[in-house]
């Protein structure tokens, strides 16, 4: 349609059309011929994001297993700190309780030589 000079209305209306038409046919033809290909991304696509998701969870249970091993750990060592401060305790209850023996038995050996010495002084008394 180069410098046509007689144009008529209807000629550059079929023009139009028939110009939108070729548009159309050929948009048709590249979304055809460009459909496999398409297809392809779109399948390496999901692959990539199923990959990925795949990794993501991976990652999650490597992180719940390590924070769940953090706490059985923590868990250990409370326990083991409580035994020992329960261990300590008892051996503090021990001493205690020697101790407060060793005082009883020193006091009734005080009373015992006192009232001895009180039995010898009234034996001279008498």
């Amino acid at each position: 349609m180069k410098n046509a000079r007689n144009n008529e209305l209807a000629d550059r209306r079929s023009a139009a059309a028939e110009a939108k038409a070729a548009l159309l046919n050929a948009y048709r033809t590249a979304k055809d011929t460009a459909e496999p290909t398409r297809l392809a991304k779109q399948a390496e696509r999901q692959a990539i994001a199923a990959a990925r998701e795949e990794r993501r969870a991976a990652r999650e249970r490597v992180k719940l297993e390590e924070l769940e091993r953090a706490q059985a750990e923590q868990a250990e060592r409370q326990a083991a700190a409580e035994a020992a401060a329960r261990a300590d305790a008892d051996a503090r209850e021990a001493a205690d309780r020697d101790r407060i023996a060793r005082v009883i038995a020193d006091e009734a050996a005080r009373k015992a030589e006192r009232d001895l010495r009180y039995a010898n002084r009234k034996a001279r008394k008498s």
